[in-house]
């Protein structure tokens, strides 16, 4: 008997930089996951009433708003998307954006690859066994 499909988990990234979205859009991808991108919070927000997403990458210098203000509307549209909101960001050096960092599951750009992964499947993991 074959082996069970696992189901496609959709992920909406939220990112300026365009070179920076098509490599996790790859990584995502390689992951089986389907992605979708962003490239504003205006942009996110109207995805996000349009579709229903299992998790969000959110870069931390995405210029259009503060990350704080982007997680708080992300949680007003998809109530569900608490605690699927992984931060992401190449560097950080101010005290506030450290510290959001920590507590939204921080990601270096050096473990991006390896640590990406582990993320959205523990989360999405603890999704799957709460519906159970």
């Amino acid at each position: 008997m074959p082996a069970a499909k696992q189901p496609c988990r959709k992920v909406l990234i939220i990112e300026d930089d365009t070179s920076i979205r098509n490599v996790l859009y790859t990584l995502l991808a390689s992951q089986r996951y389907e992605a979708e991108e962003a490239h504003s919070t205006q942009d996110a927000l109207a995805k996000l009433r349009r579709e229903c997403f299992d998790a969000v990458l959110l870069d931390v210098r995405c210029p259009y708003a503060p990350p704080k203000e982007t997680i708080g509307k992300i949680k007003e549209v998809r109530p569900c998307l608490i605690g699927r909101i992984l931060v992401i960001t190449a560097e950080a050096t101010d005290a506030e954006a450290i510290e959001m960092l920590d507590r939204q599951c921080r990601i270096r750009e050096r473990d991006l690859v390896r640590e990406l992964g582990n993320r959205l499947r523990q989360m999405l993991h603890a999704r799957a066994r709460a519906r159970a």
